[in-house]
């Protein structure tokens, strides 16, 4: 689907959000993108607004969590896109509650998917890069890996992700790989509007308090984050490595 010069990303969690703006921007960027979620049917509006513009994009089923899964879908990426040497690990889920209320069924979820999911997707897609000495892997961790109320699974996966991303760093760095870890603030998608519910309150409202407390004085967009993405993986990044960039509207403490 891609021709032999035209470099390959993964993007994790692409079926809509954060991962769709990141995909879709890649993919205008020149890359020829898989679409990764859980439900390769949900991948399809994603993978449609790409090939609409002229890019290339292939919808990939797979759950990021389980390494069978994840090894068939990078072995069907690089038969028919190309080996990927681009990973953008997004995918992510919320199972929000307070420590001494959370089953332990809700700490493996989020666990699962975000820290294993990374590690499997990004360990079965690092030999492409090592072969071809280039490669860029950006992790998507979160202003609540400083912590957050009622998100302790959550946010020790974030903080996981950048003590991922740094290792990642050292032990690729020499192969011309390097890693970077995005830290979002509030960004306007389905899973924060389905926070706003869950904690009763409108989301316009919720919208409202979240942009109060930023410096630029507005709430972000999955495109502020695609187009963080966009640098980390371009060319003029590549002395740019295990870094955490925290796209949240102002500083962090």
């Amino acid at each position: 689907m891609s021709s032999a010069n035209t470099r390959v990303a993964v993007v994790s969690g692409a079926a809509r959000g954060i991962g769709a703006a990141i995909a879709q921007r890649l993919a205008a960027d020149g890359f020829a993108v898989a679409v990764l979620d859980l439900d390769e049917a949900a991948c399809a509006a994603t993978v449609d607004s790409i090939t609409a513009a002229g890019g290339a994009a292939l919808g990939v089923g797979a759950d990021v969590s389980d390494e069978a899964s994840v090894t068939a879908a990078v072995e069907r990426i690089a038969a028919e896109l190309g080996g990927p040497t681009v990973v953008v690990n997004n995918a992510g889920i919320t199972r929000d509650n307070l420590l001494f209320k959370m089953p332990v069924s809700e700490w493996d979820s989020v666990i699962g998917v975000h820290l294993r999911g990374a590690f499997l997707l990004t360990k079965a897609a690092q030999k492409y890069m090592v072969e071809q000495k280039w490669g860029r892997i950006v992790n998507m961790s979160s202003v609540s890996a400083l912590g957050n109320r009622g998100q302790v699974n959550y946010s020790a996966a974030k903080a996981g992700l950048q003590g991922f991303t740094k290792t990642l760093a050292i032990e690729l760095g020499k192969y011309g790989v390097t890693a970077n870890a995005i830290g979002p603030g509030f960004i306007v998608t389905d899973m924060t509007a389905a926070t706003a519910e869950r904690v009763g309150v409108p989301f316009e409202d919720f919208k409202a308090a979240a942009a109060a407390n930023t410096p630029v004085g507005r709430v972000g967009y999955p495109e502020d984050i695609a187009h963080t993405v966009s640098f980390l993986v371009s060319e003029g990044a590549g002395f740019v490595s295990g870094q955490v960039i925290y796209v949240a509207g102002g500083p962090r403490d």
